[in-house]
């Protein structure tokens, strides 16, 4: 057993694997992931409800925004449709204070996400006037999933694959960078945004193996409350990948791909 175990603990170590179970735990990833799903789920949602509402070309609503996410299609995206969808009046009942209120409860969704992309980096929090970068991250994001709804019906096949991962890649890329308020290099950042990107698109092909079917199960089962379980717990995930992909980004950059490259620096100057 020794033997057989040598090459694993080999591994192990040459991954640094266990410093990365360490920073996952010291971050509280799951617990990290949760209020993530919750935040999500009763500031984020509202906002883009009245977003979806009020768009121009109408297709299909917030909840075509959440089965275009969860990878839904067919019969269970039907009934994700039938039962979460506002009523069609939501932007004309939304009064000013209702709408500032909305933003408002946008930008606490976005600190959460500033306070744990600070928390994988060890930096400290970013003084309360940095609200604006906070505002402009959740009108990019609610931009970002804009797009992603608008491109469903116009592109296809291979097109909007590499369209939806460049623009993926693009937002979480820039989007540490901005509310880390530049204090971490772009080059640093690379490997958290593509991390970001392989786990979205895990989390989504899992959801249309996983929660197509179980979504039909617990609307009939148990209704509304049913499909609300099944869409915070694709949030939860969603959240354990956006701070996931960024821990394992610093985790990889520090241990697989900076001290390499410090040491081709190094030979370089060697050789001048």
């Amino acid at each position: 057993m020794n033997r057989l175990g040598r090459p694993f603990h080999r591994l192990w170590d040459r991954l640094a694997a266990t410093h990365l179970v360490r920073q996952g735990r010291d971050l509280e990833l799951m617990h990290r992931a949760m209020g993530f799903a919750t935040l999500a789920l009763v500031t984020l949602a509202p906002l883009l409800i009245v977003v979806a509402a009020a768009d121009p070309l109408g297709r299909g609503g917030f909840a075509s925004w959440l089965a275009d996410g969860m990878g839904l299609s067919g019969r269970s995206a039907r009934v994700l449709t039938d039962i979460i969808s506002p009523p069609t009046e939501v932007v004309g009942t939304t009064s000013v204070w209702g709408g500032i209120a909305l933003g408002v409860f946008g930008v606490s969704f976005a600190a959460s996400v500033q306070n744990g992309y600070e928390r994988i980096w060890g930096l400290p929090s970013g003084p309360w006037h940095r609200v604006w970068r906070q505002m402009t991250w959740v009108v990019l994001l609610t931009a970002y999933l804009y797009q992603e709804v608008q491109t469903r019906t116009t592109l296809h096949g291979s097109a909007r694959i590499v369209l939806s991962t460049a623009t993926g890649i693009l937002f979480f890329w820039w989007g540490q960078h901005f509310l880390l308020g530049s204090q971490v290099r772009w080059r640093d950042l690379l490997p958290g945004a593509l991390a970001t990107m392989i786990g979205l698109i895990g989390l989504r092909g899992f959801s249309y193996l996983v929660f197509t079917s179980l979504i039909l199960d617990n609307a009939i089962s148990y209704g509304t409350v049913g499909i609300v379980l099944v869409v915070e717990s694709w949030l939860i995930g969603v959240g354990f990948v956006v701070f996931g992909g960024a821990m394992v980004g610093r985790w990889f950059g520090e241990h697989h791909w900076r001290p390499r490259h410090r040491g081709h620096e190094d030979a370089g100057e060697g050789g001048g």
